[in-house]
């Protein structure tokens, strides 16, 4: 008996022994990176009582790049609902008017106008005396607070409004002639756009897109040598500008004949019938902006809760106010992190690992839990496709990447089977991305073997 309760006695210490033996060991770990431990933010909490079981400087507001998407997306989900459609639907009226009222549909297409035109044209729409668009569903604005101004060459930062056509994205084409002479270069739909041509044509490809500002603001500076046939994908400068382009192209393509001008109008609540419509889930667009980390969709998806939670345009004022509903319904501090868009790109963005690992762990009581978790990306997919493959099925999260910052967060099953919460944050301006990146793998298999 003696044994029996010295060997208890023994596990019960070396249970006592083991949070303070797994602390230590992410400690050594962020020792070894090089990295200054000051620029490290960290919270790992147990998902079932919330409580935190590793914390570093976890209080301390730091700009959470993509990772806010998590919690931006959760809130407005939500509000949404996790079946919500986007709608963009085309109405007649009895005046013979035609009306495209907007769902702000991320994944509405040039081709869906078309189809959606030669579909009036089935129903022996041939002439209609106006056409008017019902924009109302988001605001004007559409580039967020904060956001650098020399990023609007960027792909993964195009505009985003109620006008989203072709991911707002237009494609430059950049064609070569004949050997060490001008290359043409044009964009593959018509669009106004105006270009400074510096390109040659040479033996390889090596292309630059740059706006040229000592001519004019919106002239483009195109640069280099060109070989083959190449598109150089930018984001569209005015969206409400290049949708209408597409629209009048859908008209005439359905051999529709209107020679007036498009113009905004709010559908009336009487006397039309619909036409046609065409809409995507909202499922795909949370896959697209937790697995790919999508900013134009998470913005307007943020934008279009805020819409529905007050039953009006959808802006970053009331998509802020709908967000701060969410967390007084959880219990979280909303005044304990500062948010001015739904994406994360901005760095006026603040945060603490605690309230992310918070947010986290009040999502873990949802009925709707596994659904959100499921949506996150995992080892070997979305932007951990090259990263994080050591956990397998064991960790799904969401990164981000910003100038002087990587950050991490979501949730880790570890080898005891214990299911955390975690958010990882690294401000370091001396670090490289890639150490940065690294130093959160390493932390994370600390806390899989050790927790």
């Amino acid at each position: 008996m003696k044994k029996f309760w010295c060997l208890v006695l023994l596990f019960s210490f070396y249970i006592s022994l083991l949070p303070s033996y797994a602390a230590d060991s992410i400690n050594k770990v962020i020792s070894k990176s090089g990295i200054d431990k000051s620029a490290v933010s960290i919270s790992v909490k147990d998902i079932k009582n919330g409580k935190t079981v590793y914390s570093l400087h976890q209080d301390r507001l730091i700009n959470p790049a993509s990772t806010q998407k998590l919690i931006t997306l959760a809130a407005s989900l939500d509000t949404l609902g996790y079946d919500y459609r986007f709608l963009t639907l085309l109405y007649k009226s009895t005046n013979n008017d035609l009306y495209l009222k907007l769902g702000a549909d991320p994944y509405l297409t040039s081709s869906d106008l078309k189809s959606m035109m030669q579909k009036a044209k089935s129903k022996n729409i041939t002439e209609p005396k106006n056409i008017y668009i019902d924009d109302y569903i988001l605001d004007s604005v559409t580039w967020g607070e904060g956001w650098q101004w020399d990023d609007d060459l960027n792909p993964l930062m195009p505009k985003f409004g109620p006008y989203n056509l072709d991911r707002n994205l237009i494609k430059v084409i950049v064609s070569p002639t004949t050997l060490n002479s001008p290359a043409n270069v044009y964009p593959e739909v018509f669009y106004p756009l105006t270009f400074m041509n510096l390109v040659t044509t040479g033996k390889e490809n090596d292309i630059n897109i740059s706006h040229n500002t000592t001519i004019a603001n919106n002239v483009l500076q195109v640069e280099g040598s060109v070989a083959k046939l190449t598109g150089i994908t930018i984001p569209v400068s005015n969206i409400k500008r290049y949708f209408r382009l597409r629209l009048e192209d859908a008209v005439r393509n359905a051999d529709i004949l209107f020679y007036g001008t498009i113009t905004q109008k709010k559908l009336p609540e009487k006397n039309v019938y619909l036409v046609a419509q065409t809409e995507h889930p909202i499922k795909d667009a949370a896959k697209d902006i937790l697995q790919k980390s999508d900013n134009m969709i998470a913005e307007t998806v943020f934008k279009l809760a805020g819409g529905k939670f007050k039953n009006n345009t959808g802006s970053i004022s009331s998509a802020l106010e709908m967000f701060n509903a969410f967390c007084g319904k959880n219990n979280l501090k909303a005044e304990d992190v500062k948010l001015v868009d739904g994406s994360g790109v901005s760095k006026n963005n603040l945060m603490s690992a605690d309230f992310m690992t918070s947010f986290l762990v009040a999502e873990a009581k949802q009925s709707n839990f596994e659904t959100y978790k499921s949506l996150m990306a995992s080892p070997g997919t979305g932007t951990l496709e090259d990263r994080m493959l050591y956990f397998r099925d064991n960790l799904k999260a969401k990164t981000g990447t910003l100038t002087d910052v990587s950050a991490i967060a979501g949730y880790i099953k570890t080898q005891r089977g214990h299911e955390y919460a975690f958010d990882i944050m690294i401000n370091d301006h001396k670090s490289s991305p890639a150490d940065k990146k690294m130093l959160e793998e390493y932390i994370l298999r600390s806390v899989f073997v050790n927790y």
